[in-house]
Protein backbone atom coordinates (compact mmCIF):
# COMPACT_ATOMS: atom_id res chain seq x y z
CA UNK A 1 0.00 0.00 0.00
CA UNK A 2 2.79 2.55 1.29
CA UNK A 3 4.98 1.71 -2.49
CA UNK A 4 1.66 2.31 -4.39
CA UNK A 5 1.18 5.41 -2.48
CA UNK A 6 4.71 6.46 -3.23
CA UNK A 7 4.49 5.54 -6.80
CA UNK A 8 1.00 7.48 -7.04
CA UNK A 9 2.86 10.54 -5.30
CA UNK A 10 5.73 10.33 -7.39
CA UNK A 11 3.83 10.26 -10.66
CA UNK A 12 1.61 13.37 -8.73
CA UNK A 13 4.94 15.47 -8.81
CA UNK A 14 5.64 14.89 -12.23
CA UNK A 15 2.40 15.74 -13.25
CA UNK A 16 2.48 18.89 -11.23
CA UNK A 17 6.19 19.84 -12.98
CA UNK A 18 4.18 19.17 -16.16
CA UNK A 19 1.39 21.75 -15.41
CA UNK A 20 4.18 24.23 -13.84
CA UNK A 21 5.78 24.01 -17.30
CA UNK A 22 2.82 23.72 -19.03
CA UNK A 23 1.64 26.69 -17.12
CA UNK A 24 4.62 28.93 -17.29
CA UNK A 25 4.96 28.38 -21.30
CA UNK A 26 1.40 29.45 -21.75
CA UNK A 27 2.41 32.43 -19.18
CA UNK A 28 5.20 33.19 -21.51
CA UNK A 29 3.30 32.95 -24.80
CA UNK A 30 0.62 35.50 -23.14
CA UNK A 31 3.47 37.63 -21.94
CA UNK A 32 5.46 37.12 -25.37
CA UNK A 33 1.75 37.61 -27.18
CA UNK A 34 1.13 40.82 -24.82
CA UNK A 35 4.48 42.45 -25.96
CA UNK A 36 3.90 41.61 -30.48
CA UNK A 37 0.46 43.40 -29.62
CA UNK A 38 2.14 46.91 -27.93
CA UNK A 39 4.50 46.82 -30.61
CA UNK A 40 2.38 46.19 -33.28
CA UNK A 41 -0.06 49.19 -32.10
CA UNK A 42 3.04 51.00 -31.90
CA UNK A 43 4.18 50.95 -35.10
CA UNK A 44 0.77 51.62 -36.54
CA UNK A 45 0.38 54.89 -34.77
CA UNK A 46 3.78 55.93 -35.81
CA UNK A 47 2.73 55.09 -39.14
CA UNK A 48 0.01 57.02 -39.01
CA UNK A 49 1.50 60.11 -37.60
CA UNK A 50 4.05 59.53 -40.40
CA UNK A 51 0.94 59.48 -43.20
CA UNK A 52 -0.26 62.55 -41.31
CA UNK A 53 3.08 64.70 -41.34
CA UNK A 54 3.32 63.57 -45.12
CA UNK A 55 -0.44 64.58 -45.51
CA UNK A 56 0.24 68.16 -43.86
CA UNK A 57 3.23 68.91 -46.18
CA UNK A 58 1.76 67.72 -48.96
CA UNK A 59 -1.22 70.04 -48.75
CA UNK A 60 1.16 73.26 -47.74
CA UNK A 61 2.89 72.77 -50.82
CA UNK A 62 -0.21 72.14 -53.04
CA UNK A 63 -1.56 75.51 -51.44
CA UNK A 64 2.04 77.16 -52.34
CA UNK A 65 1.98 75.81 -55.91
CA UNK A 66 -1.39 77.20 -56.24
CA UNK A 67 -0.74 80.98 -55.03
CA UNK A 68 2.82 80.97 -57.35
CA UNK A 69 0.22 80.01 -60.41
CA UNK A 70 -2.27 82.30 -59.06
CA UNK A 71 0.25 85.00 -59.48
CA UNK A 72 1.87 84.15 -62.57
CA UNK A 73 -1.16 84.25 -63.93
CA UNK A 74 -2.06 87.33 -63.31
CA UNK A 75 1.46 88.92 -63.94
CA UNK A 76 1.45 87.08 -67.55
CA UNK A 77 -2.41 88.98 -68.33
CA UNK A 78 -1.07 92.37 -66.98
CA UNK A 79 2.28 91.86 -69.02
CA UNK A 80 3.45 91.77 -72.66
CA UNK A 81 3.27 88.16 -73.63
CA UNK A 82 6.09 85.93 -73.11
CA UNK A 83 8.65 86.05 -75.88
CA UNK A 84 8.44 83.18 -78.19
CA UNK A 85 12.34 81.78 -78.42
CA UNK A 86 14.40 78.77 -78.74
CA UNK A 87 14.74 77.17 -74.83
CA UNK A 88 18.52 77.90 -74.73
CA UNK A 89 18.98 81.61 -75.29
CA UNK A 90 22.45 83.08 -76.22
CA UNK A 91 23.59 86.04 -74.65
CA UNK A 92 22.59 88.06 -77.73
CA UNK A 93 18.78 86.85 -77.48
CA UNK A 94 18.79 88.02 -74.15
CA UNK A 95 20.22 91.25 -74.80
CA UNK A 96 17.89 92.04 -77.73
CA UNK A 97 14.72 90.77 -75.56
CA UNK A 98 15.54 93.68 -72.61
CA UNK A 99 16.09 96.47 -75.81
CA UNK A 100 13.09 95.69 -77.14
CA UNK A 101 11.08 95.30 -73.75
CA UNK A 102 12.01 98.64 -73.12
CA UNK A 103 11.74 100.45 -76.22
CA UNK A 104 8.17 98.63 -75.97
CA UNK A 105 7.42 100.02 -72.89
CA UNK A 106 8.36 103.95 -73.59
CA UNK A 107 6.07 103.27 -76.99
CA UNK A 108 3.39 102.44 -74.65
CA UNK A 109 3.30 105.25 -72.57
CA UNK A 110 3.67 107.19 -74.83
CA UNK A 111 0.88 106.04 -76.98
CA UNK A 112 -1.49 104.98 -74.15
CA UNK A 113 -4.89 107.23 -75.18
CA UNK A 114 -4.03 106.33 -79.25
CA UNK A 115 -6.46 104.62 -80.98
CA UNK A 116 -3.29 103.00 -83.08
CA UNK A 117 -3.55 99.01 -82.93
CA UNK A 118 -0.22 98.41 -80.44
CA UNK A 119 2.45 95.93 -82.67
CA UNK A 120 4.39 93.35 -80.69
CA UNK A 121 7.85 92.79 -81.59
CA UNK A 122 9.19 90.52 -84.15
CA UNK A 123 10.86 88.29 -81.42
CA UNK A 124 6.90 87.77 -79.76
CA UNK A 125 5.49 85.55 -82.04
CA UNK A 126 6.66 83.82 -85.65
CA UNK A 127 6.95 86.09 -89.00
CA UNK A 128 4.68 86.70 -91.14
CA UNK A 129 4.69 87.79 -94.31
CA UNK A 130 2.61 90.84 -93.83
CA UNK A 131 5.45 92.33 -91.30
CA UNK A 132 8.37 94.83 -92.75
CA UNK A 133 11.31 93.13 -94.28
CA UNK A 134 14.53 93.87 -91.78
CA UNK A 135 17.16 94.67 -93.78
CA UNK A 136 19.21 95.81 -91.03
CA UNK A 137 19.83 95.33 -87.52
CA UNK A 138 22.01 96.67 -84.96
CA UNK A 139 21.62 96.35 -81.49
CA UNK A 140 18.03 98.04 -80.90
CA UNK A 141 17.99 100.03 -84.08
CA UNK A 142 16.29 98.08 -87.56
CA UNK A 143 15.43 99.46 -90.91
CA UNK A 144 12.20 97.93 -92.67
CA UNK A 145 11.75 97.98 -96.64
CA UNK A 146 9.04 98.03 -98.69
CA UNK A 147 8.18 98.55 -102.00
CA UNK A 148 3.98 100.15 -103.32
CA UNK A 149 3.01 100.64 -107.25
CA UNK A 150 -0.06 101.55 -107.97
CA UNK A 151 -0.91 101.74 -111.92
CA UNK A 152 -3.60 102.77 -113.46
CA UNK A 153 -5.13 102.11 -117.04
CA UNK A 154 -8.76 103.24 -118.45
CA UNK A 155 -10.66 106.18 -120.91
CA UNK A 156 -12.07 109.39 -120.71
CA UNK A 157 -13.81 111.76 -123.27
CA UNK A 158 -11.16 114.18 -122.43
CA UNK A 159 -8.57 113.73 -124.64
CA UNK A 160 -6.32 115.09 -121.88
CA UNK A 161 -7.52 114.23 -118.70
CA UNK A 162 -4.63 116.10 -117.30
CA UNK A 163 -5.84 119.36 -118.59
CA UNK A 164 -8.47 120.06 -116.16
CA UNK A 165 -9.98 116.74 -114.79
CA UNK A 166 -7.28 114.73 -113.10
CA UNK A 167 -5.19 117.64 -111.31
CA UNK A 168 -3.61 115.48 -108.78
CA UNK A 169 -0.18 114.25 -109.00
CA UNK A 170 -0.90 110.95 -108.23
CA UNK A 171 -3.92 110.34 -110.44
CA UNK A 172 -4.12 108.92 -113.77
CA UNK A 173 -3.20 111.20 -116.23
CA UNK A 174 -3.72 110.27 -119.74
CA UNK A 175 -5.68 107.78 -121.50
CA UNK A 176 -4.80 103.86 -121.75
CA UNK A 177 -1.90 103.29 -119.26
CA UNK A 178 0.00 105.47 -116.50
CA UNK A 179 1.93 104.57 -113.70
CA UNK A 180 1.82 107.59 -111.15
CA UNK A 181 3.36 106.22 -107.99
CA UNK A 182 6.19 103.45 -107.20
CA UNK A 183 6.76 104.56 -103.87
CA UNK A 184 9.93 102.91 -101.75
CA UNK A 185 9.51 102.90 -97.82
CA UNK A 186 12.08 102.80 -95.26
CA UNK A 187 11.44 102.97 -91.45
CA UNK A 188 13.16 102.00 -88.39
CA UNK A 189 14.55 103.17 -85.08
CA UNK A 190 17.26 105.21 -84.90
CA UNK A 191 18.51 104.67 -81.55
CA UNK A 192 15.75 104.93 -77.92
CA UNK A 193 14.77 108.44 -79.17
CA UNK A 194 14.16 108.43 -82.45
CA UNK A 195 12.65 106.35 -85.31
CA UNK A 196 12.75 107.12 -89.29
CA UNK A 197 10.51 107.48 -92.08
CA UNK A 198 11.61 108.01 -95.56
CA UNK A 199 9.46 107.78 -98.95
CA UNK A 200 11.02 107.77 -102.37
CA UNK A 201 8.61 108.28 -105.14
CA UNK A 202 9.29 107.31 -108.83
CA UNK A 203 6.44 108.27 -111.55
CA UNK A 204 6.18 108.06 -115.40
CA UNK A 205 5.05 110.98 -117.33
CA UNK A 206 2.60 111.51 -120.03
CA UNK A 207 6.23 110.68 -122.44
CA UNK A 208 6.62 107.33 -120.16
CA UNK A 209 10.10 108.90 -118.76
CA UNK A 210 10.77 108.72 -115.29
CA UNK A 211 10.36 111.31 -112.22
CA UNK A 212 11.69 110.96 -108.63
CA UNK A 213 11.00 112.72 -105.73
CA UNK A 214 12.20 112.03 -101.69
CA UNK A 215 8.80 112.73 -100.80
CA UNK A 216 9.14 112.25 -97.22
CA UNK A 217 11.67 111.72 -94.96
CA UNK A 218 11.65 112.70 -91.47
CA UNK A 219 12.75 111.89 -87.48
CA UNK A 220 10.19 111.04 -84.88
CA UNK A 221 10.91 111.11 -81.21
CA UNK A 222 9.97 108.12 -78.74
CA UNK A 223 11.04 109.19 -75.20
CA UNK A 224 9.89 112.76 -74.81
CA UNK A 225 7.77 113.73 -71.27
CA UNK A 226 4.85 114.95 -70.58
CA UNK A 227 2.84 113.18 -73.68
CA UNK A 228 4.91 115.11 -76.24
CA UNK A 229 6.20 113.88 -79.61
CA UNK A 230 8.47 115.85 -81.57
CA UNK A 231 8.36 115.36 -86.07
CA UNK A 232 11.16 117.18 -87.79
CA UNK A 233 12.18 116.50 -91.45
CA UNK A 234 10.08 116.77 -95.02
CA UNK A 235 6.31 115.09 -94.56
CA UNK A 236 2.57 115.97 -94.86
CA UNK A 237 0.76 118.47 -92.94
CA UNK A 238 -1.26 117.10 -90.61
CA UNK A 239 -3.83 119.21 -92.04
CA UNK A 240 -7.47 117.28 -92.21
CA UNK A 241 -7.21 113.28 -93.20
CA UNK A 242 -7.10 113.09 -96.22
CA UNK A 243 -3.57 115.26 -97.11
CA UNK A 244 -1.34 113.47 -95.00
CA UNK A 245 -2.31 110.11 -96.32
CA UNK A 246 -0.02 108.77 -99.18
CA UNK A 247 -2.05 107.34 -102.66
CA UNK A 248 -2.04 103.57 -101.39
CA UNK A 249 -4.36 104.45 -98.19
CA UNK A 250 -6.62 106.12 -100.54
CA UNK A 251 -10.16 104.50 -101.22
CA UNK A 252 -10.55 106.25 -104.66
CA UNK A 253 -8.11 106.27 -107.19
CA UNK A 254 -7.37 110.04 -107.36
CA UNK A 255 -7.69 112.82 -104.91
CA UNK A 256 -10.64 114.98 -103.90
CA UNK A 257 -11.30 118.70 -106.28
CA UNK A 258 -10.93 120.56 -102.98
CA UNK A 259 -7.73 119.10 -101.92
CA UNK A 260 -5.73 119.60 -105.20
CA UNK A 261 -7.57 123.15 -105.64
CA UNK A 262 -6.14 124.58 -102.06
CA UNK A 263 -2.73 122.49 -101.98
CA UNK A 264 -1.61 121.58 -104.95
CA UNK A 265 -1.38 117.99 -106.87
CA UNK A 266 1.20 117.42 -104.56
CA UNK A 267 -0.07 118.22 -101.07
CA UNK A 268 0.69 120.26 -98.29
CA UNK A 269 3.96 119.31 -97.69
CA UNK A 270 7.19 120.62 -96.78
CA UNK A 271 10.24 120.79 -94.73
CA UNK A 272 9.75 121.70 -90.83
CA UNK A 273 8.87 120.21 -87.57
CA UNK A 274 5.78 119.59 -86.13
CA UNK A 275 5.39 119.30 -82.07
CA UNK A 276 2.07 116.86 -81.07
CA UNK A 277 0.69 117.00 -77.10
CA UNK A 278 -1.92 113.96 -76.38
CA UNK A 279 -4.13 115.73 -73.86
CA UNK A 280 -4.91 113.64 -70.25
CA UNK A 281 -8.71 113.22 -71.59
CA UNK A 282 -10.73 110.12 -70.73
CA UNK A 283 -10.93 109.90 -75.01
CA UNK A 284 -8.23 110.47 -77.36
CA UNK A 285 -7.29 114.48 -77.74
CA UNK A 286 -4.54 115.28 -79.79
CA UNK A 287 -3.17 119.10 -80.15
CA UNK A 288 -0.37 119.68 -82.88
CA UNK A 289 1.39 122.26 -84.25
CA UNK A 290 3.68 122.29 -87.62
CA UNK A 291 5.97 125.05 -88.70
CA UNK A 292 7.42 124.84 -92.17
CA UNK A 293 9.83 126.56 -94.48
CA UNK A 294 6.61 127.11 -96.28
CA UNK A 295 8.33 127.39 -99.91
CA UNK A 296 8.27 125.60 -103.31
CA UNK A 297 5.24 123.95 -105.34
CA UNK A 298 5.04 121.54 -102.31
CA UNK A 299 3.62 124.81 -100.57
CA UNK A 300 1.29 125.36 -103.59
CA UNK A 301 -0.73 128.40 -101.91
CA UNK A 302 2.03 129.92 -100.10
CA UNK A 303 5.53 130.78 -101.34
CA UNK A 304 5.12 129.28 -104.16
CA UNK A 305 6.74 131.24 -107.42
CA UNK A 306 4.49 129.27 -110.08
CA UNK A 307 5.70 128.39 -113.21
CA UNK A 308 7.01 130.06 -116.21
CA UNK A 309 4.50 131.35 -118.41
CA UNK A 310 6.43 130.17 -121.70
CA UNK A 311 8.20 134.13 -121.54
CA UNK A 312 10.54 133.43 -118.59
CA UNK A 313 8.23 135.29 -116.38
CA UNK A 314 6.71 132.45 -112.99
CA UNK A 315 3.07 133.62 -112.69
CA UNK A 316 0.65 132.31 -110.12
CA UNK A 317 -2.87 133.27 -110.40
CA UNK A 318 -2.23 135.12 -113.46
CA UNK A 319 0.33 137.19 -111.32
CA UNK A 320 4.14 137.91 -111.97
CA UNK A 321 5.64 136.47 -108.42
CA UNK A 322 8.05 137.72 -106.45
CA UNK A 323 10.81 135.18 -104.96
CA UNK A 324 10.15 135.85 -100.95
CA UNK A 325 13.13 135.42 -99.23
CA UNK A 326 12.61 134.67 -95.19
CA UNK A 327 12.68 137.36 -93.53
CA UNK A 328 11.78 136.32 -90.14
CA UNK A 329 8.86 134.41 -88.21
CA UNK A 330 6.22 135.85 -89.89
CA UNK A 331 7.33 134.49 -93.27
CA UNK A 332 7.53 130.57 -91.98
CA UNK A 333 3.92 128.47 -92.70
CA UNK A 334 1.89 127.50 -89.70
CA UNK A 335 -0.13 124.45 -89.45
CA UNK A 336 -2.30 124.01 -86.05
CA UNK A 337 -4.56 121.10 -85.89
CA UNK A 338 -6.98 119.64 -83.20
CA UNK A 339 -7.62 115.90 -82.94
CA UNK A 340 -10.33 113.93 -81.39
CA UNK A 341 -11.59 110.26 -81.36
CA UNK A 342 -14.73 108.85 -79.66
CA UNK A 343 -16.04 105.37 -78.88
CA UNK A 344 -19.69 105.88 -79.58
CA UNK A 345 -20.18 102.23 -78.80
CA UNK A 346 -18.26 98.66 -78.98
CA UNK A 347 -18.70 98.85 -82.64
CA UNK A 348 -18.91 102.67 -83.63
CA UNK A 349 -15.89 104.87 -83.96
CA UNK A 350 -16.53 108.86 -84.53
CA UNK A 351 -13.19 111.05 -85.27
CA UNK A 352 -13.24 114.88 -85.78
CA UNK A 353 -10.84 117.19 -86.39
CA UNK A 354 -9.94 121.17 -87.06
CA UNK A 355 -6.81 121.88 -89.17
CA UNK A 356 -5.85 125.63 -90.35
CA UNK A 357 -2.36 126.94 -92.51
CA UNK A 358 -1.45 130.46 -92.51
CA UNK A 359 1.45 131.78 -94.32
CA UNK A 360 2.48 134.48 -96.79
CA UNK A 361 1.93 133.61 -100.74
CA UNK A 362 4.79 135.24 -103.67
CA UNK A 363 2.05 137.59 -105.51
CA UNK A 364 3.39 140.37 -103.41
CA UNK A 365 5.40 141.98 -100.45
CA UNK A 366 2.81 141.56 -98.08
CA UNK A 367 0.30 139.23 -99.50
CA UNK A 368 -0.80 135.97 -96.97
CA UNK A 369 -3.14 132.78 -96.97
CA UNK A 370 -5.12 131.37 -95.08
CA UNK A 371 -6.96 127.66 -95.41
CA UNK A 372 -9.42 126.59 -92.63
CA UNK A 373 -10.75 122.63 -93.14
CA UNK A 374 -12.71 120.59 -90.99
CA UNK A 375 -13.09 116.90 -90.93
CA UNK A 376 -15.10 113.80 -89.65
CA UNK A 377 -14.80 109.90 -89.78
CA UNK A 378 -17.42 107.49 -88.64
CA UNK A 379 -16.80 103.72 -88.70
CA UNK A 380 -19.07 100.46 -87.81
CA UNK A 381 -17.75 97.27 -87.64
CA UNK A 382 -19.67 94.38 -85.38
CA UNK A 383 -18.05 92.87 -82.86
CA UNK A 384 -18.15 89.14 -85.06
CA UNK A 385 -16.80 90.75 -87.81
CA UNK A 386 -14.34 88.13 -89.65
CA UNK A 387 -11.12 89.36 -91.03
CA UNK A 388 -12.47 93.16 -91.05
CA UNK A 389 -15.83 92.32 -92.46
CA UNK A 390 -18.77 93.53 -92.90
CA UNK A 391 -17.96 97.52 -91.91
CA UNK A 392 -19.54 100.63 -93.09
CA UNK A 393 -17.25 104.26 -92.85
CA UNK A 394 -18.41 107.60 -93.69
CA UNK A 395 -15.60 110.58 -94.11
CA UNK A 396 -16.25 114.31 -94.69
CA UNK A 397 -14.18 117.04 -95.24
CA UNK A 398 -14.66 120.91 -95.81
CA UNK A 399 -11.79 123.03 -96.85
CA UNK A 400 -12.39 126.42 -97.42
CA UNK A 401 -8.99 129.30 -98.64
CA UNK A 402 -8.74 132.91 -99.20
CA UNK A 403 -5.98 133.99 -101.00
CA UNK A 404 -4.62 137.28 -100.47
CA UNK A 405 -3.43 137.70 -104.23
CA UNK A 406 -1.12 140.90 -104.36
CA UNK A 407 -0.48 143.42 -107.71
CA UNK A 408 2.72 140.87 -108.74
CA UNK A 409 5.89 142.01 -109.54
CA UNK A 410 4.65 142.98 -113.44
CA UNK A 411 5.38 146.60 -113.43
CA UNK A 412 4.35 146.84 -117.58
CA UNK A 413 1.38 145.49 -116.90
CA UNK A 414 0.22 145.82 -113.14
CA UNK A 415 -2.91 144.45 -111.44
CA UNK A 416 -5.31 144.98 -109.28
CA UNK A 417 -4.51 143.11 -105.53
CA UNK A 418 -7.87 140.68 -104.78
CA UNK A 419 -8.81 138.00 -102.23
CA UNK A 420 -9.52 134.81 -104.25
CA UNK A 421 -11.83 132.40 -101.88
CA UNK A 422 -12.50 128.98 -102.53
CA UNK A 423 -13.98 126.65 -100.74
CA UNK A 424 -15.21 123.14 -101.32
CA UNK A 425 -15.74 119.61 -99.63
CA UNK A 426 -16.01 115.94 -100.30
CA UNK A 427 -18.08 112.84 -98.97
CA UNK A 428 -17.81 109.49 -99.34
CA UNK A 429 -19.20 106.01 -98.15
CA UNK A 430 -17.87 102.84 -98.14
CA UNK A 431 -19.13 99.45 -97.54
CA UNK A 432 -17.08 96.06 -96.83
CA UNK A 433 -20.08 93.80 -97.87
CA UNK A 434 -17.95 90.77 -97.33
CA UNK A 435 -14.25 89.81 -97.24
CA UNK A 436 -12.15 91.12 -99.77
CA UNK A 437 -14.74 93.32 -101.30
CA UNK A 438 -15.47 97.17 -100.96
CA UNK A 439 -17.86 99.32 -102.62
CA UNK A 440 -18.36 103.19 -101.87
CA UNK A 441 -19.70 106.43 -103.66
CA UNK A 442 -17.87 109.51 -103.37
CA UNK A 443 -19.38 113.15 -103.97
CA UNK A 444 -16.98 116.39 -104.80
CA UNK A 445 -17.18 119.86 -105.00
CA UNK A 446 -15.61 123.30 -105.36
CA UNK A 447 -15.78 126.41 -106.03
CA UNK A 448 -14.97 130.47 -105.63
CA UNK A 449 -15.29 133.52 -106.53
CA UNK A 450 -14.05 134.99 -110.22
CA UNK A 451 -10.46 136.57 -110.54
CA UNK A 452 -9.15 138.64 -112.88
CA UNK A 453 -7.49 135.80 -114.66
CA UNK A 454 -10.25 133.12 -114.42
CA UNK A 455 -10.08 131.87 -118.13
CA UNK A 456 -6.93 130.37 -117.78
CA UNK A 457 -6.85 128.78 -114.24
CA UNK A 458 -7.72 125.13 -114.22
CA UNK A 459 -8.01 125.17 -110.44
CA UNK A 460 -10.87 127.96 -110.21
CA UNK A 461 -14.16 127.82 -111.35
CA UNK A 462 -17.29 125.67 -110.17
CA UNK A 463 -17.18 122.05 -110.54
CA UNK A 464 -18.41 119.14 -109.02
CA UNK A 465 -17.40 115.06 -109.66
CA UNK A 466 -19.60 111.80 -108.74
CA UNK A 467 -17.38 108.52 -108.46
CA UNK A 468 -18.67 104.90 -107.47
CA UNK A 469 -15.95 102.47 -107.00
CA UNK A 470 -16.08 98.40 -106.74
CA UNK A 471 -12.13 97.26 -105.30
CA UNK A 472 -11.37 93.33 -104.67
CA UNK A 473 -8.47 92.49 -102.44
CA UNK A 474 -6.81 89.21 -103.85
CA UNK A 475 -5.22 89.59 -100.92
CA UNK A 476 -3.54 91.79 -98.26
CA UNK A 477 -0.83 92.37 -100.77
CA UNK A 478 -2.56 93.64 -103.72
CA UNK A 479 -6.18 95.14 -104.77
CA UNK A 480 -8.14 96.28 -107.81
CA UNK A 481 -10.61 99.11 -107.88
CA UNK A 482 -13.26 99.45 -111.09
CA UNK A 483 -13.82 103.41 -110.53
CA UNK A 484 -16.06 105.37 -112.92
CA UNK A 485 -15.86 109.88 -112.58
CA UNK A 486 -19.15 111.79 -113.83
CA UNK A 487 -17.32 115.59 -113.74
CA UNK A 488 -18.93 118.36 -114.46
CA UNK A 489 -17.28 121.54 -114.70
CA UNK A 490 -18.13 125.71 -115.67
CA UNK A 491 -14.74 125.59 -117.85
CA UNK A 492 -14.99 122.29 -119.80
CA UNK A 493 -18.72 120.94 -119.23
CA UNK A 494 -19.42 117.49 -118.96
CA UNK A 495 -17.06 114.40 -119.16
CA UNK A 496 -16.82 111.01 -118.59
CA UNK A 497 -14.00 108.74 -117.33
CA UNK A 498 -13.26 105.08 -116.25
CA UNK A 499 -10.24 103.73 -114.65
CA UNK A 500 -8.90 100.41 -113.34
CA UNK A 501 -6.11 100.75 -110.77
CA UNK A 502 -4.48 97.55 -109.78
CA UNK A 503 -1.71 97.78 -106.39
CA UNK A 504 0.74 94.81 -105.73
CA UNK A 505 2.86 95.42 -102.60
CA UNK A 506 6.36 94.11 -101.67
CA UNK A 507 6.76 93.51 -98.03
CA UNK A 508 4.50 96.31 -95.70
CA UNK A 509 4.08 99.80 -94.51
CA UNK A 510 4.61 100.20 -90.77
CA UNK A 511 0.81 100.30 -89.44
CA UNK A 512 -1.05 103.83 -90.30
CA UNK A 513 -3.19 105.96 -88.36
CA UNK A 514 -6.85 104.90 -87.63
Amino acid sequence: MRKFEAVNLEKFMKILKIIGWSSALCLSAMTLQAQETNEVGQFKKQLQQMQENFDKVTRAQQQQIEALTKKLDELTRTQLPPIAVAPVKTEEQKKLEAELATELAKDSTTNAASKSATQSSPLSAPWSASQPLTIARAGSAYMNISFDALMDAGWSTESDPSAQLQLGDHDPQKRGFSLRNAEIALDGAVDPYFKGFANIVLKLDNNNETDIELEETYLQSTSLPANLQLKAGQFFSAFGRNNPQHPHQWAFVDAPIISTRAFGPDGLRNIGTQLSWLAPTPFFTELSLGIFDGQGGTAHSFRNVGEDDGTGVNRFAGRATIDRNLRGPQDLLFTPRLASSFEVTDTQTLVGGLSGAFGPNDTGLHSRTEIYGADVYWKWKPANATEGFPFVSWQTEGIYRRFGAGSGADLMEPVQSENLRDWGAFSQVLWGFKPRWVTGIRGDYASGNSGQFDSSDAFRGERYRISPVLTFFPSEFSKVSLQYNHDHGEKFGTEHSVWIQLEFLLGAHGAHKF
